[in-house]
């Protein structure tokens, strides 16, 4: 239901141009209510009660509307027939409902997992996964042109880490067995090496780390080969989880792909004046025209390069190679004052795309006494494939004793933990509780699955291929599932401005919540109901169950064939 009837008694009323919005009260008030008259009244002098009771007697006369009121100090509450609103579901239906075209003609860039090399994926880029996807599959909804990029930690101080723990704790045998968690047990020895050395002053490992990733700056032949030998590991394991994560990307342009071109840049910002050389060698670029006391270091005292280098690099080579509108980061909370101060480059730059700054809380556990702490190695699962696997031997249990595949065994899993992501806005940290997130009732993904794969079975019991809705039947008792599919386009276009995909995790648990108690008083296809009822009430089924499966791809989320 749109504002259009109530803009136009507006126009006609008052001469006044306006959108009007829409919102859902509580049912006792109706199916409808606007504010509109409040926003109005200062507009044209006149008291909002006033303007809503002229506003509401046209409303009445126009005839769309089966009951109009007016509440309050002008609230206009409004009642639909259950048969126009069907009427306009039918009329506004296609294969593409809940989409639209707002991004026509743009083009954005979408940044996620962007995991680090040469150690295993670990739970730290769930969320960048989940949350990127959501972003990836909302703006192509809206119309948006996508090109996604996992901006890979292939550079920088790890990379010495990684040759110089090797050379020192590891060996080609080991390599060959462990692979990638070789890697990882050596990156993690390592750093506890580093650490105890300058625990007692001395510089030595610290020096070799440094000097390697000088080498690959430099091009040295051996330590290209160490690059190309832990990358080669890696992706493979990467691919691999992404890949169980149900998530891909285009491209996989990673840091070392962009670190030459950012030094060259760089040296370009030393040229025009817009960075600065710091007696020690380093360069910053000052930020205080924007706000930033503090200046963006895009390169250290030994020439080494930073993220922000590659980032630099990044930005200049997207604008020219893509031309995208928007730049969307699928990055955690914590690197929020560091890419405020990207997005003030970018403008200082003068570069016409927008930054945005995907962010996200962190991934919080229960203890054992009830408190909560944020999901670590110490306490819990911290590799994701060790998370996917609990989760496939949990839904495994879930659906004990029915027939249900293997790969249906994994849709629900992957559910149950993506939906758990979208369970609040973003920005909060989320709670990983297992019992939780596989419930099969209250908020959580098998329970939405589970309503959407209850919708399927009865469609395909029935054994009719689509079937349009009836002007002959009254739908009354489906009203309230009209009113909430007709809310799907706007839910959808709010998620996508906002990149808020929890606002279409909350739509489909209310869808399910309404359609479970649609199931408890009224029968669709059984022997007690006419053929007139069934066809209208398969019709109805046939857009939830468009719905369902639309929406919970937008999460990355596939509905099961059976649970």
């Amino acid at each position: 239901m749109d504002g259009a009837t109530i803009a136009k008694a507006v126009k006609d009323l008052f001469d006044v141009e306006t959108t009007v919005n829409l919102t859902v009260p509580a049912a006792e008030f109706g199916d409808y209510a606007t504010n509109i008259a409040l926003q109005l009244a200062g507009r044209l002098k006149q008291n909002p009660r006033e303007v809503a009771e002229k506003l509401a007697e046209a409303l009445r006369a126009s005839g769309d509307y089966s009951e109009v009121s007016v509440a309050g100090p002008g609230f206009i509450n409004l009642r639909v027939s259950a048969r126009s609103l069907a009427r306009q579901l039918e009329d506004n239906w296609n294969e593409h409902y809940g989409e639209n075209s707002d991004g026509a003609g743009k083009t954005v860039v979408v940044e996620y997992p962007s995991p680090n090399m040469a150690k295993p994926y670990s739970v730290g880029h769930l969320r960048s996964g989940n949350q990127g996807w959501a972003a990836k599959r909302l703006m192509e909804a809206t119309g948006w042109k996508v090109i996604t990029d996992n901006h890979l930690g292939d550079y920088g101080a790890p990379f010495g880490i990684w040759v110089t723990g090797f050379l020192k704790f590891s060996s080609n045998a080991k390599l060959k067995k462990g692979g990638v968690y070789e890697l990882g047990r050596v990156y993690i020895a390592t750093r506890k090496a580093l650490k105890d050395e300058a625990a007692v002053g001395g510089h030595e490992l610290a020096d070799e780390v440094q000097n390697w990733l000088l080498k690959l700056e430099q091009g040295d032949e051996e330590a290209a080969h160490y690059s190309e030998m832990f990358n080669e590991i890696s992706l493979k394991h990467i691919h691999e989880v992404m890949g169980r994560l149900r998530i891909s990307t285009e491209y996989e342009l990673g840091e070392a792909f962009f670190a030459p071109r950012g030094k060259a840049a760089v040296q370009e910002l030393l040229d025009k004046g817009v960075a600065k050389q710091n007696d020690d060698g380093s360069v910053i670029v000052p930020l205080d025209d924007y706000g930033f006391d503090v200046p963006l270091l895009v390169q250290k005292s030994n020439g080494a390069a930073l993220y922000a280098t590659t980032d630099l690099a990044t930005l200049l080579y997207r604008e020219q190679e893509w031309q995208p509108e928007k730049v969307i980061y699928a990055v955690g909370a914590e690197q929020q004052f560091y890419f405020a101060q990207l997005a003030a480059l970018a403008k200082k730059l003068g570069l016409k795309l927008e930054l945005v700054h995907l962010w996200f809380g962190a991934i919080d556990q229960l203890n054992e006494d009830g408190t909560r702490e944020k999901m670590s190695s110490r306490k819990g699962v911290v590799l994701m494939e060790e998370l996917l696997n609990e989760a496939e031997k949990r839904a495994s249990e879930v659906v004990r004793g029915r027939e249900v595949s293997d790969e249906d065994v994994k849709r629900i899993a992957l559910g149950a933990i993506k939906f758990s992501d979208f369970a609040a806005d973003r920005r909060t940290n989320i709670l990983f509780d297992w019992d939780n997130i596989f419930a099969l009732t209250g908020f959580s993904g098998p329970y939405v699955q589970y309503a959407a794969v209850r919708v399927n079975r009865i469609l395909s019991l029935a054994g009719k291929a689509a079937v349009e809705m009836s002007d002959d039947y009254d739908y009354a008792p489906e009203k309230a599932l009209i009113v909430k599919l007709l809310e799907y386009p706007k839910i959808v276009r709010l998620a996508a401005n906002e990149l808020e995909p929890h606002k279409i995790a909350g739509f489909l648990y209310e869808l399910a919540r309404e359609l479970n108690r649609y199931y408890e008083a009224t029968p669709v296809a059984t022997n007690n109901v006419t053929d007139l009822e069934k066809q209208a009430r398969l019709g109805l089924l046939q857009k939830v169950s468009h719905v369902f499966d639309h929406g919970l791809s937008l999460l990355g989320i596939e509905v099961p064939s059976a649970m």
